[in-house]
């Protein structure tokens, strides 16, 4: 069974900067089977998709609302997804989980309309 560990959330200042990481373990299959993203749920609301990457890194998906200022990398040597954070807003402040599921169809639509592995989320805020 997959399990996801997320890591570097925090308190950051308007304008800052966080990277978050995701590492990967216990699966049969190879990490760059995986389609990996991360999602955020912010206080009150429902949990968003904000970015996912294919197996390869060769094919992305962002949400409007994080496009031109979140990165999604990888690197499949460490079984490692990394979400570069920058010009961070209040509105950015939720609980970010990373998550997976195996690369049967886009990397779009995995993001989107589900995935099966679910890490259990690091804090981050964005406040003065």
């Amino acid at each position: 069974q997959l399990q996801l560990v997320e890591a570097g959330g925090g308190l950051v200042q308007p304008g800052g900067s966080l990277r978050l990481s995701c590492v990967a373990s216990g699966s049969p299959y190879d990490f760059k089977d995986y389609v990996i993203g991360w999602f955020r749920r912010a206080p009150g609301k429902e949990r968003e998709a904000l970015s996912c990457i294919g197996g390869k890194a060769e094919t992305t998906y962002y949400t409007d609302s994080v496009k031109g200022r979140f990165t999604i990398s990888r690197d499949n040597a460490k079984n490692t997804v990394y979400l570069q954070m920058d010009s961070l807003r209040p509105e950015d402040a939720g609980t970010y989980y990373c998550a997976a599921d195996i690369e049967y169809t886009t990397v779009e639509t995995l993001c989107l309309h589900g995935m099966d592995y679910w890490g259990k989320g690091t804090p981050v805020t964005v406040s003065s």
